[in-house]
Order: structure tokens, then sequence, then C-alpha cells
């Protein structure tokens, strides 16, 4: 018979923390008054500072590092060209980037006019669902420095039961919900412990249903099953913008880009539904998110500026420069006037919303939204 544990009288929080710990053999309690485990202590830029500043109340924001995100969205609306942006912003923090390719569509091309440092990015063939996940935990377990892990895109890694089957979609069904349920919240402390970021890239599929309620409000779904949407802490879905010139051309009539509305569909930092537009270049030399363009948009409610064929910005010291929109990228190159519109921007998109200034339609709704 095992002779019981002696024991220790009553022990202190702290005291409790380090036997549990010892026990363990790693950190898995901890004091919140000195620190929380849980908090993100770094954001990997998006690209466009719009969005960042609407992910996040209260702050400046991007992609939570020691998280799962995702970035869904409809065909051709840039999300593995924001993926790019994103990974090159993480070499720019020394965090590496472990990219998972399921669609074969990358090239080094793309990913170096993205910014994208070769020597800095690991590619890997995402062959299935669970190849990339055992490698996700073998590489947490393995590597002390940080790392983003890219994964392009879920919807088109198959399990390995869909490999091993024939085409009959009901002969695998569920299999990879199950496979990602598990595979994800079985990561989610070593992520976390290790400040290692998952980024995963899904596609918006039509929700079909005879539902006319259900189909107005939900009319997009992404594959890969419910749970696995508690596992992400932010989702960013992408569509293209109803817009008659959201597609960008060249001076010859070339597409090269185009403009998207970017909703953050689920947030766990305060700021789910909210809207913002950007365009993005894939089709030049250039790829890269055109962030500067949006700005004067998330700032024409505010009344620093007034609207017109010609614009007035108002400087907090009583002054005041006249522009024309066109004159928009121009300007902004000129210190006092590119300051002035940051300090506006942070004021209009950030604090504002944070103290619940304005009625909430201003923060939820764009342009064309309201039209629609």
């Amino acid at each position: 018979m095992a002779k019981p544990k002696a024991r220790l009288g009553k022990l202190t929080l702290s005291e409790m923390k380090n036997l549990i710990n010892k026990k363990e053999g790693s950190e898995v309690a901890f004091d919140l008054s000195k620190d929380n485990p849980t908090d993100v202590k770094q954001w990997i830029p998006t690209g466009s500072r719009w969005l960042n500043s609407i992910i996040c109340r209260g702050q400046m924001a991007g992609i939570p590092v020691g998280k799962y995100s995702e970035i869904a969205g409809l065909e051709s609306t840039g999300k593995s060209y924001m993926a790019a942006q994103i990974a090159a912003n993480a070499q720019k923090m020394d965090i590496d980037v472990i990219y998972f390719d399921s669609e074969s569509a990358i090239d080094s091309g793309f990913l170096q006019n993205a910014g994208v440092d070769l020597n800095r990015l690991l590619y890997l063939q995402a062959k299935s669902v669970e190849f990339v996940l055992e490698t996700m935990e073998e590489l947490l377990g393995s590597n002390d420095g940080q790392m983003l892990f890219i994964w392009d895109s879920l919807a088109f890694t198959p399990s390995e039961t869909d490999l091993a089957g024939d085409f009959n979609p009901l002969s695998s069904m569920a299999v990879k919900p199950r496979i990602l349920s598990k595979g994800l919240s079985k990561l989610i402390q070593p992520l976390a412990n290790s400040q290692s970021t998952v980024l995963i890239l899904n596609q918006l599929k039509t929700n079909i249903t005879s539902n006319v309620a259900e189909a107005m409000t939900t009319p997009y779904f992404t594959p890969g099953g419910k749970a696995l949407n508690y596992s992400y802490s932010l989702r960013v879905w992408l569509t293209g913008r109803k817009a008659k010139a959201s597609f960008i051309q060249d001076d010859k009539g070339y597409r090269i880009g185009n403009e998207v509305k970017a909703k953050i569909e689920k947030s766990r930092f305060g700021t789910a539904g909210r809207l913002c537009t950007f365009k993005i270049l894939w089709g030049g030399e250039d790829v890269k998110i055109c962030d500067e363009e949006s700005w004067l948009e998330a700032i024409k409610g505010s009344p620093h500026i007034k609207t017109g064929a010609w614009y007035t910005l108002y400087y907090a010291d009583g002054t005041e420069k006249k522009f024309q929109s066109a004159k928009w990228i121009e300007c902004l190159q000129e210190k006092k006037f590119r300051d002035r519109i940051l300090e506006i921007m942070d004021e209009e998109v950030v604090l504002k919303f944070d103290k619940r200034e304005g009625q909430a339609e201003d923060f939820y709704n764009i342009d064309e939204e309201k039209s629609a």
C-alpha cells in the first residue's frame, strides 16, 4: 500500500504555484498580478493601418502573437497577398516564417516582391492536415525561437483519409473537422508558451440554405467545421467591395489590383463586426496593400476635415490646408500633414470607438453598405 504524502500545512498561493510547476516540470500556474500568459504582448502588422486600428479596442494591433488567427475570403480577394505582407512584417520582428502551401500557387518572385526574405522562410507542401499539425507540434517542441506558421489554405488541405479513399465526399465526412478540433486544441498552450503564431487562410463559401433569414444574416461559411471557430482569437473576412472602381488598372487599362472590404468576423479583443477597406496590388512589380490611400476614407466623418470638391484639413494650431483627393498621397509626404492625419485616425477610429462616442453605425458601416 502506497504511503500517503505528508501534508504541508496551509500553503500560500505562491507556494501552491511553485508546487504545481515543479510537479508538471513546466510553467502552468501563474500569478496574474505579475504576469498573465494569455495577454497579447506583440502584434504583427497586417499592412493596413486602418485594419490594425479596428482589431483591438483602444490600441493599434494586428495579428496577435501566441494565438490562432484566420483570414478567409472569396475568390481573388487577396488572402495570399495579405499573408505575404504579414510574413514580411513578421520577419522584421525577428520572427521566422513557416509557410504550408496546399494550393501549389506560391512562387518565390511573388514573395520577394511582397518584401519577404526567402532566407528566413521555410516552405512546406501541405500534403495532409495531419502532416501540418504534426509538423507544427514538432517545431514548437524543438525550437526556442518565435515562428509564424501560415497555412495556405485549410480548405484545400486533405486529410490522410481523403488521400487513401475514393472521390466520394461522403466516405470521409467530418473526419477533417475532428482532426482539426483535436490538433489545434492540443497546440494552444505550446503556441502561447513559445510566443509563436498560426495564421490560417481559408475560403468563404456561399451558405446555400432554404431559410431566407439565415441566408441574409449568414451569407457565408468557412470549411473546417464549427468547432474550429472557437480556436480563433481573430477572424478577418475579405470580400470584394461593391464599387464601380473596385479594380485598380495601370495606365493601359490592365488590372493590377483590386479593392477589398475587410470585416472583423470575430475578435477576442472587443471589435467584432467592424469594417474597413483597402486596395491590394498584385499584378505588377509591387505586391502590397495600398495602405495610405485608405486613410482618407477612414477619417471622412471627422469634424477635423471638411469634404467636398476641395478637402479642408484643420490643424490643432488653428491653421488649415486645402487639398484635392487626387493630391492625397502627395500631401502625405509633408510631415505636418501626415502627423495630423495619423492623429485624427487614432482619434476617430481607435479612441472614439473605445469611449463609445458617436453612433455605433459610424463604426460598423462603410459607405456602400448604407445604401445596399
